[in-house]
């Protein structure tokens, strides 16, 4: 068995419930906004569970990742596994090359170790412009967020609404972790191997590390900043909730 499977994969009261809840609620999504949806995965546990609901349901909801530059081969490698094993294609989106190497000459090849205004500006220009061109046509999109994840997510909606009037789908809001895991582990899903090795969140390599004992745990994600900043601007922009018949709980 590996590793994070045996620390963490738990069958817990109302799990199948909640993997039911969604399912429908993604069904219903792709429904809603047919040939106009998007799963941003990043290929983490929790989004690899979605991109298995996806899969096994045969949901139309395209899948589009954003291919940084500075992502582990870990995770290069199991965009392929993932495609091969599910019969899914997904998107690819990558930073403009040329702003690369202009900011790169200017600020060094570690610039998110200077100034949190350096790192954000990293993850603008290899995160959130990509993602803008992912979104560009399309009505909704749905992440892997959780509410456990962070104290800055403690209040996350199922469903909401950000400033361009896309719906924004955070289906595995009321997920635990164990609910992750033991979805994982029952269902055969493919992970990263880092997780195995003590990262719970994974992002680009050199704003990434492995977390001790006792450890939050996204203490490996740009763990030189404090608490407060550690969000990359992917998913701060949301401004409203959604209308009433898109915010159900999956509690």
């Amino acid at each position: 068995m590996s590793r994070a499977i045996e620390l963490y994969a738990r069958a817990t009261p109302g799990h199948e419930e909640r993997v039911a809840e969604t399912a429908a609620l993604l069904r219903s999504a792709a429904d809603r906004h047919a040939g106009r949806i998007v799963f941003t995965t990043s290929l983490g546990a929790e989004d690899m569970v979605l991109t298995a609901l996806i899969a096994q349901h045969r949901l139309p909801i395209a899948l589009a990742t954003l291919q940084t530059g500075r992502l582990h081969a870990q995770t290069l490698a199991l965009m392929d596994q993932t495609e091969a094993q599910y019969g899914l294609a997904i998107e690819r989106w990558e930073p403009a090359a040329e702003a690369v190497i202009s900011f790169t000459r200017q600020h060094g090849e570690l610039p998110m170790r200077q100034s949190i205004e350096l790192r954000k500006a990293c993850c603008g220009l290899r995160k959130v412009e990509p993602l803008s061109r992912a979104l560009a046509g399309r009505t909704a999109w749905v992440t892997g967020l959780r509410r456990e994840q962070s104290d800055a997510r403690a209040e996350l909606p199922v469903s909401s609404v950000d400033e361009h009037g896309r719906e924004k789908l955070n289906p595995l809001a009321a997920w635990s972790q164990t609910d992750v895991w033991h979805f994982i582990a029952h269902h055969g899903v493919p992970y990263n191997p880092l997780h195995d090795a003590f990262y719970p969140s994974i992002g680009c390599e050199p704003c990434t590390r492995a977390v001790a004992l006792g450890e939050d745990i996204r203490a490996g994600r740009w763990w030189w900043e404090q608490e407060d900043a550690k969000e990359c601007g992917l998913h701060v922009s949301t401004v409203s909730a959604a209308p009433a018949a898109f915010n159900k709980e999956t509690a």
